[in-house]
Parts: structure tokens; sequence; C-alpha cells
């Protein structure tokens, strides 16, 4: 085994022993597997000036902040975490760009549930949007996180590794009822063609091909969902405070950006042409 291959082993164990989710160790993993290869030698040694080249590396070659700052983060848990040096790396985050989430619009999800005649594709998009469920969440569902007479949905070990309660949609109980009808409790809600759990990926292709059939032409993602949840609850007059609970957001901050999409003082005014 080689010097890299020991390393990242280690860190893969350290990370699981901490309780960090799956794809959290991937991506660590997969970062400091980049670094290594880059840097080819004396990988023991915290060497500030090869981190911050090889960001710049990272920087020429297309990598965009979000993926730069998880690089340094793995890097630094690496050093500081598995191989217990002290010197802290003096790097900071790179700036990301703010940019305002893509929210549909209520006519626009109408219209995707209405063209989306698979009940199965119909229930999960209507759940990952009624809920404000991540696509991760959704998909890991099981029939007895479902509380149908309390019309409440538990998510467990969501982000962060926290569980929550987030609301279910009176609107979807009867297609969910007739999903689940006669099937074990500790079965996930939305099974493959295979068996097993259903992936993101489709998760995801069925969200493009409702998008699709609806005519809409915004550039949404699967996410967009909890977005619009998010921000209608707020057009409702929900409190931040609520919303923020909802989705699981550990600083009111991330729930308030929301707000920006929303403002109904801004909606008010009347454009002067």
């Amino acid at each position: 085994m080689s010097k890299a291959e020991e390393f990242l082993e280690r860190l893969e164990k350290d990370l699981r022993v901490r309780g960090m989710s799956p794809r959290t160790v991937k991506s660590y993993q997969s970062a400091v597997k980049e670094y290594f290869k880059w840097r080819k030698e004396n990988l023991e040694k915290l060497d500030e000036e090869s981190i911050r080249n090889f960001l710049l590396h990272k920087e020429e070659c297309g990598s965009g902040a979000a993926t730069r700052n998880l690089s340094l983060n793995a890097i630094k848990y690496f050093y500081r975490e598995v191989l217990n040096k002290d010197n802290p790396i003096q790097i900071r985050s790179a700036k990301e760009p703010k940019s305002l989430p893509v929210v549909l619009s209520r006519r626009e999800i109408e219209s995707m549930l209405h063209e989306t005649e698979n009940l199965k594709h119909r229930v999960l998009l209507a759940l990952a949007y009624g809920a404000g469920l991540r696509v991760s969440e959704v998909i890991s569902l099981r029939i007895r996180d479902i509380d149908l007479d309390e019309r409440v949905i538990h998510v467990k070990q969501a982000k962060g590794n926290k569980d929550r309660i987030t609301i279910l949609s009176e609107k979807v109980i009867p297609d969910l009822r007739t999903l689940i009808s006669g099937r074990n409790s500790n079965e996930f809600i939305f099974i493959s063609e295979r068996g097993g759990q259903l992936t993101q990926r489709t998760a995801q292709k069925v969200f493009e091909s409702a998008l699709q059939k609806a005519g809409v032409q915004k550039k949404a993602t699967f996410h967009s969902l909890r977005h619009s949840f998010a921000t209608h609850l707020l057009e409702n007059g929900v409190d931040v405070r609520y919303v923020q609970e909802l989705l699981g957001h550990a600083n009111i901050r991330t729930t308030q950006r929301y707000t920006q999409v929303t403002n109904p003082c801004l909606k008010r005014i009347i454009s002067p042409l």
C-alpha cells in the first residue's frame, strides 16, 4: 500500500468514526486524493504554499469557488484531524458568488404535477415541494416516516445528521395512500424498477421530464422545489423562523435569503416605463 493510499484509508476511517455522512466521506476523500496526485511527494508535510498553489491550479482549470472551498476544507481536515498537525492553514475560503435561488411559481408547479402521469413520479415531486425536501431526503423516506393522520413527515439523518419534522400536504395524501397501500412500513416509499432505493439521478430525471412537459423555461433543478416551498410559505405570511425549522437550516441567514425573492414591498413598486 502506498503512502497516499494509507493516508486516504486513515481519512476514511476518521470521517466514519466521527459520524460524517457517506456523501461527505466520499467528497473529502476525492478532494484529498486529487491534492495528493497533484503534489506527488512529501504528503505528510503540511506545506501551505503547496496547498495555495494547488487551489490556484484548480481555479485556472475552471473549478468554481464552492469546489475549491470543499478541497480546502478537506485538506485542512486531513492535516488537522488525521495527521494531528497543530499549525493552522492560513488560507481563507474563496468568495462564492451570491445568486438568488431559482423559484418556480405555483402555477408552474401545478402544471408539472398535472403533466406527470406516473403515480410514483407525481408523488415524488409533490412530496419534495410540499414538504421542502432535498432530493437525498425524499428518496430516503420510508413508509414509517410519514404520519398520515397528523400530516407530518419525520426526516431522519438529514444534512448534518440531524432529524427534523416537516409538514405533509393534505393534497398528496390520496396518491400517497395508493402508492404505499399493502406495503411494509420499513420499505422505502420510492423504489427503483430494479428494487431498492431510487437514485438521486433518477429523481432528477423525473424532475427534468416534468419541467419539459410543463414547458417551463427556467433553469431550475430538483432543489428548486425546496426553494419554491420556502418562498411560497413566506409569501403566505409564515414567520421566517418557522420556515427555518421546516427546512432544517442551522443559521437563520440561510433562510432569510428567500425574503429577497419574495419581498412584497418591491413587487408593489410600479416601473416608471
